[in-house]
């Protein structure tokens, strides 16, 4: 039996493997304006994180405004790539299909964008009426507002649920907010959640372990 009575899953690296992808073209746009920037310097430094102040740290880098079809141009860009490359991350369905648990999902990207990524890889079913994004409440990790507004609205309160999570703005909003939270480390190449995270793990298969 679990002490948890409700999962709170983050998209973006969590049910979708999408973080290279979208980072990866984050990081050439960025350079073609001369950021000068690698995808290690991206998953560290934009994974998680508002749009808006991803475009914030380039433009420090390149001393300029970006121009203003940028974010048209990404997202345009990331819809293709996604559609061609995007696949859920590996053994997430298997762990969602023998969860007993309620469960959700919170996010920082649009509610449009975690649909059209859910349903690529055949997750969406599962989250049906369940998705709660950043940009509806307008409050971005690591603020916890979309974990509160998850967990309220699902019928918990915080300390009755875990968060799975990625980044190291996600823990931090899910702690924020006095969740328990287990990070996920598959794309944590600078090893910064386990000083944060309630716990860590590595591969979906660990988690239901965790979990009962």
């Amino acid at each position: 039996m679990s002490q948890y009575k409700c999962v709170i899953f983050d998209c973006d690296g969590v049910l979708v493997d999408s973080e290279p992808i979208s980072n990866q073209i984050l990081t050439d746009m960025a350079n073609k304006l001369g950021a000068n920037t690698d995808l290690d310097f991206a998953m560290k430094h934009f994974k998680g994180s508002h749009f808006k102040d991803c475009i914030k740290i380039i433009e420090s880098r390149i001393n300029q405004l970006v121009p203003e079809t940028f974010e048209t141009e990404y997202r345009t860009q990331s819809l293709e790539a996604f559609e061609k490359h995007l696949k859920p991350i590996k053994g997430i369905k298997e762990v969602i299909e023998h969860l007993t648990l309620p469960f959700c999902v919170a996010s920082s990207g649009m509610e449009s964008k975690m649909r059209f990524n859910l349903n690529l890889v055949g997750l969406l079913p599962y989250f049906e009426n369940k998705l709660f994004s950043c940009y509806t409440i307008q409050k971005f990790k690591p603020e916890p507002d979309v974990f509160l507004w998850a967990a309220k609205t699902m019928g918990y309160k915080p300390h009755e649920c875990i968060v799975i999570e990625d980044s190291v703005l996600g823990v931090q909003g899910a702690v924020n907010g006095g969740f328990d939270v287990f990070g996920f480390t598959q794309h944590d190449t600078n090893n910064e959640l386990e000083v944060l995270a309630t716990k860590t793990f590595n591969n979906m298969d660990d988690l239901l372990k965790m979990l009962y």
